[in-house]
């Protein structure tokens, strides 16, 4: 919540300083600063890179949007049919145009137009143009020098606590596999929507970081280290996927003894903890317990007769939670990979 809440607030800041600075500009040239105002609004984007490329769609359909005002305002002056005529044109010719992301900001300079225009109808197209650049202006160099976006610590906490949201459930889900086969999964299904939900806001966040490459050369200095959130969130991902495979396996006739039960749960405890504690993660104790479920996961085979009358076409359900805990221990290798680590503290240095 409180990360939300620093995330839109430094947004909510950047909007109010650009207000601000683009009405005393419009103010200092006698403009009317409403139409300026309305385009820095909307033009404060999560990423500078984007206020540009969404501010180079929203001139031509502003411009788009006053001409037709000041057209129909020509013909009809004001009255009903102007403001729909203005607003119907503005939006059929943006879409035709692929001005989509200019389209809510050019319609309302077309109905907001009908209303303060009175007379000398191309002067005010004109200075409509020149309110419209100065917000975007404004909008744009604001979002750029105040706070400028940087999502890395917002990235590496996410990543940290999806993963940390993943060991708990992988410790829940076994528990009920091994010890408590009867009871009802669906908190665990819902947990899995909602690490899912986290992965893609993840990755959104990873995009708009990169999409800054372009205008902060420290952003293009961390790219090992994005790469390295990109992989991570990679492998969580197909943790996320695994989990919910375990979910929908069908829990009754499972045949493994106390001891067994035992021997997985253990394993399963340690790798829920390297998943909650970084830095407890071992690779040759993690290696050491890959083998014993390995062991027990061929012994399991084993025992599986050519024609087993209780699962004729699917394979029994101790070797499929043996075999996603294995791929499980595989991705949870992969995701402290010595390797990226590496690379990206040296990044960092």
């Amino acid at each position: 919540m409180m990360r939300s809440f620093r995330f839109n607030g430094r947004r909510i800041v950047k909007t109010g300083i650009a207000i601000f600075l683009t009405a005393i500009i419009c103010e200092w040239f006698g403009w009317p600063p409403v139409f300026a105002v309305i385009t820095a609004i909307v033009t404060i984007e999560p990423t500078v890179s984007d206020s540009i490329k969404k501010g180079l769609v929203r001139f031509p359909a502003s411009a788009i949007g006053s001409a037709f005002a000041v057209f129909f305002i020509t013909l009809f002056g004001n009255s009903p049919i102007t403001y729909t005529l203005a607003a119907v044109a503005t939006i059929l010719v943006c879409y035709r145009l692929n001005l989509h992301a200019g389209l809510l900001v050019a319609t309302l300079t077309a109905v907001a137009m009908v209303e303060v225009i009175h007379d000398h109808f191309l002067i005010a197209f004109f200075i409509r143009l020149g309110t419209t650049s100065i917000g975007l202006l404004v909008s744009t160099a604001v979002n750029m020098l105040v706070f400028p976006p940087d999502y890395r610590k917002d990235i590496l906490k996410s990543i940290q606590n999806i993963s940390e949201r993943a060991g708990s459930m992988l410790e829940h889900t076994f528990r009920t596999i091994l010890f408590d086969g009867d009871a009802n999964l669906q908190e665990d299904r819902e947990t899995v929507k909602r690490l899912t939900a986290e992965i893609r806001k993840t990755e959104k966040l990873i995009y708009f970081q990169r999409d800054e490459s372009s205008l902060y050369p420290w952003v293009r200095d961390k790219e090992a280290e994005l790469q390295m959130a990109e992989r991570q969130l990679q492998f969580l991902h197909n943790l996320e996927f695994h989990l919910d495979a375990l979910l929908r396996v069908p829990l009754h006739d499972i045949e493994w003894t106390t001891a067994e039960r035992d021997l997985i749960m253990h394993a399963v405890t340690a790798l829920a903890n390297d998943l909650q504690n970084s830095t407890s993660y071992d690779h040759e104790k993690h290696q050491h317990q890959l083998k014993r479920i390995t062991d027990l996961f061929w012994e399991n085979s084993k025992r599986v007769p050519a024609s087993d009358p209780l699962h004729p076409t699917l394979f029994p359900p101790e070797f499929t939670i043996l075999y996603e805990l294995i791929t499980i221990y595989d991705l949870v290798d992969k995701f402290f990979d010595p390797d990226s680590v590496k690379a990206a503290r040296g990044t960092r240095n």
